[in-house]
């Protein structure tokens, strides 16, 4: 079996913990590993690594491939240039694999941010829509409703097939009336977004009813690269799967998944998930309540004290507080989309973020300069890499240094400092025992992650 992973969204409901630049797929939620990582552990179950295909914006390009490598470096990872919804982005994995395999094997699509803890029971309802999907149809997988969310999409059911249903109809999100008689009627189910099917029925059905995508996918070439050449990409709508096949074929079944299942599409969801004291309150980090129930408190870095509330959310980071009924936690999303309109640097990026060679925390920045402490740990080594549009200060805090500067090599101890020109190629590296740490100072019209050019990397991000 085939399976793709859906790694393109931004979990704006869970700022400001997710970010646009680390968004929640990349976070260890309820685990030492990701959420990206834990699907891809479920998936490696039936498939194999190398037959396990993630997809993802090339913004999230390196990161997601840094987290797989460390469950196998057989993995393969599809680079979108730009979002597209997942219409485009299923369509492109679906011709790597018609081009690289038999086209009536069987893939699996699943989305890369749920919570799935019964992993036999997924496991089983993988087995019992492999049934239908050898059959010829496209299988969705669908949860049992055990309240009236309207959060989520619906499938109404039909009639009974071997081992499922037949799709009468997809559902928008409902209001809550409406939500509660599809609760009571019994044979509707919510959409959690997985599907099953041959590579040929899906790309025939994208054939008919999405042929603005499909005429495309012949101008795709994967010989040299994963990464989608934009000029291809750019021609395809942006579109849901459900909105542009799922909807429209006569070839859609249901199969009841079998196991637990949590999109974390929300801040109250993710409290649902997690173990609760006497009071019911979720409490993470330095946190002092006096007479607070059911709640989700979270510190990342400071004191948060809270006297006399309940059914509240508060969630401090180095840079942000957000603070909401339980019951609004889907608003978070319209403080996301108000803060982006804003340009906030709180939608993109953590002030500490964290690499394969250590992490770094911005500390200041301003018209055409950025401040940052870096810290690399023992023997690791960042890559080498120039900018086009910054230079860089370099102060040694703690630790020894070793820098690789346009080829000449340079040793510096705690107090030294060296600069670092525009279009110079340069690496930092810590080759000794002891955590190295320094203050960086950029300086340069442009200050972006995005202005890097990387020659060398022992991280694969080249």
């Amino acid at each position: 079996m085939k399976s793709v992973i859906l790694a393109g969204g931004s979990g704006s409901r869970l700022w400001p913990l997710s970010r646009d630049m680390y968004p929640k797929q990349l976070l260890a939620i309820d685990e030492d590993n990701s959420l990206l990582q834990q699907t891809f552990s479920r998936l490696n179950n039936f498939s194999a690594a190398s037959d396990i295909v993630t997809i993802t914006n090339v913004k999230h390009y390196s990161d997601i491939k840094l987290q797989l490598n460390k469950l196998s470096k057989e993995n393969v990872v599809i680079a979108e240039p730009l979002g597209k919804n997942t219409a485009p982005a299923i369509a492109c994995t679906l011709e790597y694999f018609r081009r690289n395999s038999n086209e009536d094997d069987i893939v699996l699509i699943v989305p890369s941010d749920h919570l799935i803890n019964d992993v036999d029971g997924f496991n089983k309802t993988v087995k019992t829509a492999e049934i239908l999907a050898q059959k010829g149809y496209i299988v969705t997988f669908g949860i049992k409703p055990v309240y009236p969310e309207t959060g989520y999409g619906y499938i109404k059911t039909s009639n009974a097939l071997e081992t499922g249903y037949e799709v009468e109809r997809f559902v928008e999100k409902p209001d809550f009336e409406t939500a509660t008689r599809y609760l009571s009627e019994g044979n509707y189910y919510w959409n959690g977004g997985i599907f099953m099917g041959k590579i040929s029925v899906f790309l025939e059905e994208f054939g008919k009813y999405a042929p603005d995508i499909y005429k495309n996918l012949d101008q795709l070439d994967f010989s040299q690269s994963t990464k989608i050449q934009y000029g291809v990409y750019e021609q395809m709508p942006s579109i849901s799967v459900d909105y542009a096949i799922m909807e429209k074929s006569d070839k859609i079944a249901l199969v009841e998944l079998q196991s637990d299942w949590n999109d974390l599409g929300s801040w109250q969801s993710l409290y649902n998930v997690k173990q609760k004291d006497v009071c019911g309150n979720v409490i993470t980090g330095k946190v002092v309540t006096e007479n607070v129930k059911n709640s989700f408190i979270y510190s990342q870095k400071e004191l948060v004290a809270v006297a006399d509330l309940e059914d509240v959310v508060i969630v401090e980071t180095e840079d942000a507080i957000m603070a909401c009924k339980m019951d609004k936690t889907q608003d978070v999303k319209k403080l996301y989309e108000k803060l982006k309109t804003q340009q906030s640097d709180t939608t993109k990026l953590h002030k500490t973020v964290f690499r394969p060679w250590g992490y770094y925390t911005c500390m200041n920045s301003g018209e055409g300069y950025l401040t940052k402490t870096i810290c690399v740990l023992p023997k690791q080594k960042l890559s080498i890499q120039s900018h086009n549009h910054r230079s860089e200060h370099w102060v040694v805090l703690e630790g020894k240094a070793l820098v690789v500067k346009d080829d000449e090599k340079f040793y510096l101890n705690a107090g030294d400092s060296i600069d670092i020109p525009i279009k110079a190629k340069h690496s930092l590296q810590n080759p000794y025992d002891e955590e190295l740490k320094i203050i960086e100072v950029q300086k340069g019209d442009y200050i972006s992650e995005d202005d890097i050019i990387r020659y060398e990397d022992c991280y694969g991000r080249v």
